[in-house]
């Protein structure tokens, strides 16, 4: 159900089950994570994730696998763990990740999107967090995540009330990084472009810190290392001729 292209330094990962909303089965998550993982073997430095265009981004889990869960106290685990697993993997991707969201985001869809690093609302965009409407909870690992996006009480108010936002309401509490009316699919284009022309150690350095941040952490060995490595790169002094060969 996911479809891969790589057109030069950028790649893009399509969710491509239109006849259920792009709704994510069991063995859909670990899919979902070697898809984005390919994506980095094929030499990505940028990954964009999106739902066909026209369509929804990704509706949640299927929830046609969630009949059996009432008896097979097992199956309940699997399906978290699975769900963990895609989710975390593709967070971890070692290249930038752009969540392109047109149409419905819903459940662990809005998971999905937020496990990407940035996210570009469409004005299409429709998101909702519905675990509440069905009797269940959201993943902790993912309340986390929303808390860290949007604060407790937009997170609260998204979870309790299971109430649909679009791309504007999602960009102004900022579920969203983006809102674009028109054009979301070029913003997204544009920015993996800009992103991809970077130098790919200094993206996987600088995304890691990124996630140290937004775990709380100010300051990591393994940070400061490796700033002090690039500090000697060849990727630097190339950066470094090329800017004095443009100002003299």
């Amino acid at each position: 159900m996911f479809d891969l292209s790589v057109e030069g330094s950028v790649a893009r990962l399509v969710l491509s089950r239109a006849e259920v909303r792009n709704a994510i089965p069991l063995d859909g998550w670990s899919e979902l994570a070697a898809t984005a993982e390919r994506a980095v073997a094929e030499g990505a430095r940028g990954l964009i994730v999106s739902g066909i265009p026209g369509g929804a981004f990704c509706a949640g889990a299927d929830i046609s696998d969630f009949g059996k869960f009432q008896e097979d106290s097992e199956a309940r685990t699997v399906f978290r763990l699975a769900m963990r697993g895609g989710l975390d993997r593709l967070r971890e991707i070692p290249v930038p990740t752009v969540a392109l969201v047109e149409g419905a985001c819903y459940g662990a869809g809005v998971a999905l999107a937020m496990a990407c690093d940035i996210r570009i609302a469409g004005g299409g965009a429709q998101f909702a967090i519905t675990p509440a409407k069905l009797g269940i909870s959201y993943p902790q690992e993912d309340v986390h995540r929303l808390v860290s996006l949007v604060g407790p009480g937009q997170a609260a108010r998204l979870l309790f009330s299971a109430a649909t936002i679009d791309g504007a309401e999602a960009a102004r509490i900022a579920l969203a990084e983006l809102f674009m009316e028109s054009g979301a699919a070029e913003a997204a284009a544009a920015l993996a472009e800009a992103i991809a022309a970077n130098d790919p150690e200094s993206l996987r350095t600088l995304k890691r810190g990124v996630g140290l941040g937004e775990a709380g952490i100010r300051q990591d060995e393994g940070q400061d290392l490796a700033f002090d490595d690039l500090l000697g790169s060849e990727a630097l002094a190339r950066g470094l001729e090329a800017y004095w060969g443009r100002v003299r």
